[in-house]
């Protein structure tokens, strides 16, 4: 196959009206805004276990369904692992990589050991970046160096930034416990999208909740809490019983 006719080498055009995630199954999207912001950096935030992961496979689906070109890196999944998770949940993705439009990579490789020496830095100059309409960081938190002066964090903020900038959106799903909270208060402050994601024990069953902190340039209404859940092969389910 040629250049000109591999998918991963069409030059880059910008969304310029923001990224539908809608789909069927969910009604997601007509409680959070319709569409995610182009241009933009979105933070996920949630301890281990609130869930970080769930709603960036949610969005990603939402996004792939709807024709954006979507670049994952994962740090806590073998490229494998991360694609067998999405087909638990029901959303099969083998067409959208085929097609060009998904691309995984993962600090463990296809079944691989770890990288730990592959950092953020590292990972935004990849020439996948410029490829791709959304990049999702899945952790950014664990891909972050955690010894950064008030300089650093600045251009860390800057390269963010320019990426942005150039046409292409970033969600960064973060631990708060896991990175530097100077650098993680700058990326809320900066961000157009901040979900704070938590969960409740109530009567036995655990509750998850996504608090919406800030959503700007929405494309329609915005919930400030969307209660929810994940059922096997079901996939994402808006929970009208969550305590919001």
């Amino acid at each position: 196959m040629s250049s000109e006719e591999n998918p991963l080498f069409i030059p880059h055009k910008p969304v310029e009206d923001g990224f539908p995630f809608d789909v069927e199954t969910d009604s997601l999207a007509d409680t959070m805004g319709l569409r995610l912001p182009n241009r933009s950096l979105y933070v996920v935030q949630g301890i281990v276990g609130a869930g970080k992961s769930l709603i960036a496979q949610r969005l990603v689906h939402g996004m792939l369904e709807n024709g954006t070109k979507i670049l994952v890196i994962t740090t806590e999944l073998t490229t494998r692992g991360w694609i067998e998770q999405m087909e638990s949940i029901g959303y099969g993705v083998t067409e959208h990589i085929r097609d060009g439009q998904l691309m995984v990579f993962s600090r463990f490789g296809t079944i691989a050991e770890s990288r730990s020496d592959v950092g953020l830095e590292q990972v935004l100059d990849s020439e996948a970046i410029s490829q791709a309409d959304v990049i999702i960081l899945d952790s950014a938190s664990a891909l972050m160096p955690d010894d950064l002066d008030d300089k650093q964090r600045f251009e860390m903020m800057q390269k963010l930034r320019k990426i942005s900038s150039e046409g292409r959106s970033i969600m960064l799903c973060v631990d708060p416990d896991e990175m530097d909270h100077k650098l993680l208060h700058s990326m809320r402050a900066s961000s157009e999208i901040v979900l704070d994601l938590s969960t409740t024990l109530i009567g036995g069953d655990l509750k998850r909740n996504i608090v919406v902190t800030r959503f700007l340039r929405a494309a329609g209404p915005v919930q400030t809490s969307v209660g929810w859940r994940v059922e096997p092969s079901m996939g994402f389910i808006v929970d009208i019983t969550a305590v919001s």
